[in-house]
C-alpha cells in the first residue's frame, strides 16, 4: 500500500471513471437545476451538515474523552453556526480497536460517551432547536467482542456461524486478501477455535459480517429500526460499499491490492441488499441515507442513488478530497474533478460537497495555506466554496475555526490504530521511516481529530483531564473564545455564510457553470435558478489573479467577500466573493 495514502480515505477515493470522462466542453455546458423532477425539494437536499467527532468536541466528565453530555453543554454554539443538521460519529458500545467503528453492541451507548439517557437528552435538544441527527451505522463488519462474533467461532455449527465469513483451514489456505488495517495487510486471521480463518477487510478485531445470510440483514434493519423509532434523521452507511462479496473468495491477480477498490467495491448482490434496506427501514421512515464512498463509476453512483432505484438518498464521493498532496495539487484538476460530479448529476441523483472529514487531515492544511498570513483567508475560501456548490454540504467540526494539522513529529503522538500497524508493517519492511512520519504530519488522519479548541485555557477548554490525544499547540491563537468577539473571525465569516446558502435557494437548485474554465489558480462559476443568477469568485492560490468573468462587477451586488473590499475581477490571494448579477 503506498504510505503517501491515509488509511482509510484510500478505502473509497480509488474512483477510476474509465469510459466516464466528461469532456472539458461538458464540463463548461451550464447544467440543469431543479426543474427536474429528481431534483424536487427534499429537507436532506437543503441540509447543511455538522460533523461532529464525539471523542474530540467536548469532555464533560475530565476523563480526557469527548462524550454526549459534552456535545449537549455545547447545543446552543451548535445552533449558532445555523447548520441544519449533524452527523455523528459512532457512539455504540465499542473497545475502541478503532474509534468507535468497531461495534460491540448497537442497540447501547459507548460508557466513555455517555448513556441512553443521556443520547435522548441529546437528540431533544437537537431537535428544539430544529438540527436532524444522521447516525454513522457501520454494518460491513462488528466488533470481534460482538455477541454474535463471539458464537460464531465458538463452533463451526453455532447459529451464528454464517453472520461471518469463515475457512475452514482443512481447505488450505484461503486466497489472498487485502486488508487496509491489518500490520500485515492480511485479511484472513486464523481461530484455532474452529481450525478456520475469518476474514476482516480492516483490522483484526473488525470482522467482516455475511451479508449473504438472511438472518443477518434481518438483524440490522431491526438495528437501524430501532434508531429510527427513537426520532434519528438519518443513516449514514460507513464502508457499504464493501458488504457484497463473493464468498467463493476466488484467486484475484497478484499484485491486485495497488487497485483493490476494483475487486473489492460494488460486488454483485449490493443493490439487492440496498433495495431490501429501503424496502424495510427508509420507505417506513423519514430518514436520509447517504453511503460511504460512490463505487467505481458514475454509473456506479447512480445506481445507488437515482430515486427511481430505490436504494440510497445521495452519493458521497471521495475523489475530491483524494486530490490533495504534501507537495501541492492541480487547481485545473480539482475544478475539473467537481465540475465532473456536478454535470453527472445534473438530471438524476444528487451528491454531496465536503473537503474534509474524520478521516482526513485538517482542510486548511490540505487545501488552503495554514501559515499565520493566509490561514484565516483560505479557511473562509474553503468555506465559501464548500457552501456554494450544488450538492449538500458537509462540514467538519473545527474547520469553521480553521483549525489545522497538528504538527506531531513522533509516532508516540499518533492514537489512530491504522497508522500505528503501517508504521509497524513499514519498520518491518525497513522503509524511510523519517519520510513517513512526514508524510503523516500531512495526512494523517488524527490531524482532524485532535481536540477542539474551544478557549484558550489548559486543554484549549476541552477537558479538565489529560485528553486522549494532545491538543494542538496553536489553541492559544485559534479557538472559538477568541473569534467569537471578532466579527472578521473565520467563525463569524462562516456563519455569514451558512445564513447566505439558507437565504438563497439558488446555492442549493440552481444550475452550475464553470467560468473562465483554464484559469489556472482561480476557480470562478455562476449559479442559476429561477431568474436569479450568483458568480463565485474563488482564489485558490496566494498570489493575485485576474479572471475574465464577461460580466460588469461595477454593477453586480457583493453578497460576501473575505476582504473588506472587492476588487472586481482582480483578486488578491486566497480572495472569495459572491456577487448576485
Amino acid at each position: 500500500m503506498p504510505i503517501i495514502q491515509p488509511f482509510r480515505r484510500i478505502l473509497f477515493a480509488a474512483l477510476l471513471f474509465a469510459g466516464c470522462e466528461q469532456s472539458t466542453k461538458q464540463n463548461e455546458t451550464t447544467t440543469a437545476g431543479a426543474a427536474d423532477s429528481a431534483n424536487a425539494a427534499k429537507w436532506w437536499k437543503e441540509a447543511i451538515i455538522y460533523q461532529i467527532y464525539p471523542r474530540s468536541f467536548k469532555d464533560s466528565d475530565g476523563d480526557g474523552v469527548g462524550d454526549l453530555k459534552g456535545i449537549i453543554s455545547k447545543l446552543d454554539y451548535i445552533q449558532s453556526l445555523g447548520v441544519t443538521a449533524v452527523w455523528l460519529n459512532p457512539i455504540y458500545s465499542s473497545p475502541n480497536d478503532d474509534n468507535g467503528y468497531d461495534i460491540s453492541d448497537y442497540r447501547n451507548i459507548m460508557k466513555e460517551f455517555g448513556t441512553m439517557e443521556d443520547f435522548d437528552v441529546l437528540l431533544k435538544g437537537l431537535h428544539d432547536r430544529k438540527i436532524k441527527l444522521i447516525m454513522d451505522l457501520v454494518v460491513n463488519h462488528s466488533s470481534d467482542e460482538h455477541e454474535w462474533f463471539k458464537q460464531s467461532r465458538s463452533s463451526r455449527t453455532n447459529q451464528y456461524r454464517n453472520y461471518y465469513h469463515w475457512w475452514e483451514a482443512e481447505r488450505g489456505k484461503p486466497n489472498y486478501r487485502y486488508s487496509l488495517f491489518d500490520v500485515n495487510h492480511d485479511a484472513w486471521k486464523y481461530d484455532s477455535l474452529t481450525n478456520s480463518y475469518y476474514l476482516h477487510y480492516f483490522s483484526r478485531k473488525q470482522p467482516d459480517l455475511n451479508w449473504e445470510n438472511p438472518a443477518l440483514r434481518k438483524e440490522v434493519y431491526g438495528i437501524m429500526q430501532f434508531w429510527a423509532n427513537k426520532g434519528i434523521d438519518g443513516f449514514r452507511l460507513d464502508a457499504f460499499g464493501f458488504a457484497a462479496k463473493d464468498t467463493t473468495f476466488p484467486a484475484f491477480p497478484k499484485g491486485y491490492e495497488k487497485n483493490f477498490m476494483a475487486y473489492y467495491s460494488m460486488v454483485p448482490g449490493i443493490h439487492d441488499y440496498l433495495k431490501e434496506m429501503h424496502r424495510e427501514v427508509f420507505s417506513k421512515y423519514d430518514v436520509m441515507s447517504v453511503a460511504e464512498g460512490a463505487g467505481n463509476s458514475f454509473e456506479d453512483a447512480h445506481n445507488l442513488v437515482d430515486a427511481s432505484r430505490k436504494e440510497l438518498h445521495m452519493a458521497y464521493a471521495f475523489e475530491g478530497v483524494d486530490i490533495a498532496r504534501a507537495e501541492g495539487y492541480s487547481i485545473p484538476h480539482f475544478k475539473k474533478v467537481f465540475s465532473k460530479w456536478d454535470s453527472a448529476f445534473a438530471k438524476e441523483g444528487w451528491i454531496s460537497v465536503f473537503l474534509a472529514n474524520h478521516d482526513q487531515a485538517r482542510m486548511v492544511s490540505r487545501y488552503g495555506n495554514d501559515s499565520e498570513a493566509y490561514r484565516d483567508l483560505s479557511a473562509k475560501m474553503l468555506n465559501t466554496f464548500i457552501l456554494s456548490m450544488r450538492g449538500t454540504p458537509y462540514l467538519y467540526n473545527g474547520d469553521e475555526l480553521a483549525m489545522t494539522n497538528a504538527g506531531f513529529t513522533s509516532i508516540n503522538d499518533y492514537r489512530d490504530m491504522a497508522t500505528l500497524n503501517e508504521y509497524k508493517n513499514q519498520v518491518n519492511q525497513k522503509a524511510d521511516i523519517a519520510a513517513y512520519l512526514r508524510k503523516l504530519q500531512f495526512e494523517c488522519r488524527d490531524n482532524g481529530r485532535t481536540p477542539f479548541q474551544w478557549d484558550a485555557s489548559a486543554q484549549a477548554g476541552f477537558s479538565t483531564g489529560k485528553p486522549w490525544i494532545n491538543v494542538n499547540r496553536n489553541y492559544t491563537r485559534i479557538n472559538a473564545a477568541t473569534q467569537e468577539k471578532d466579527p472578521n473571525s473565520v467563525l463569524n465569516y462562516f456563519r455569514k455564510m451558512v445564513a447566505l446558502r439558507k437565504a438563497n435557494p439558488v446555492l442549493t437548485y440552481g444550475k452550475y457553470s464553470l467560468v473562465d474554465p483554464e484559469h489556472t489558480t482561480v476557480y470562478a462559476y455562476t449559479r442559476e435558478w429561477k431568474g436569479e443568477k450568483l458568480l463565485v469568485l474563488l482564489n485558490f492560490s496566494d498570489k493575485p489573479a485576474t479572471v475574465k468573468t464577461g460580466y460588469a462587477l461595477d454593477k453586480a451586488r457583493v453578497l460576501i467577500q473575505n476582504y473588506p473590499t472587492s476588487s472586481g475581477e482582480q483578486l488578491r490571494p486566497y480572495e472569495a466573493v459572491i456577487y448576485k448579477l
